[in-house]
């Protein structure tokens, strides 16, 4: 199971890497819309945590460029943010994410609701918000 995290957040980024590392699953990150465009190819990630706001390119920018392509178009995007006014949800799946997890990050049960995401792409399994 590989995971790409985009956020800009290195906290963000180092806790989410550090609990997913801690449950088999290798994983990369990204600070911005421009790294991972550069990294996906290479890691070709099973899924991607996306954050939504980020500088330059936002996240569902980059998400809407991927679900576009026909090599990334299938690849499993959970938004990773949180941006959570009522009718983001909507917002981000219109965008092309398969999912959400909110932040901040549940420690007991961040790990198993991404490896949730991974079991059954393209569905949205219970959130942690």
């Amino acid at each position: 199971m590989r995971v790409l995290i985009v956020d800009d957040n290195v906290l963000n980024v180092e806790l989410a890497a550090f609990l997913l590392d801690q449950a088999g699953v290798k994983v990369e990150s990204a600070l911005d819309a421009l790294e991972a465009m550069a990294k996906i190819p290479v890691f070709q990630p099973d899924l991607v945590l996306m954050d939504i706001q980020m500088p330059g390119m936002n996240g569902l920018e980059l998400t809407q460029r991927l679900k576009r392509a026909s090599a990334t178009r299938q690849m499993t995007i959970v938004a990773f943010t949180g941006y959570a006014m009522k009718g983001d949800e909507a917002k981000m799946r219109e965008a092309g994410c398969d999912g959400y997890l909110s932040k901040p990050i549940d420690v007991a049960t961040f790990s198993d609701s991404v490896k949730a995401f991974l079991k059954a792409p393209h569905s949205q399994p219970p959130t942690d918000s």
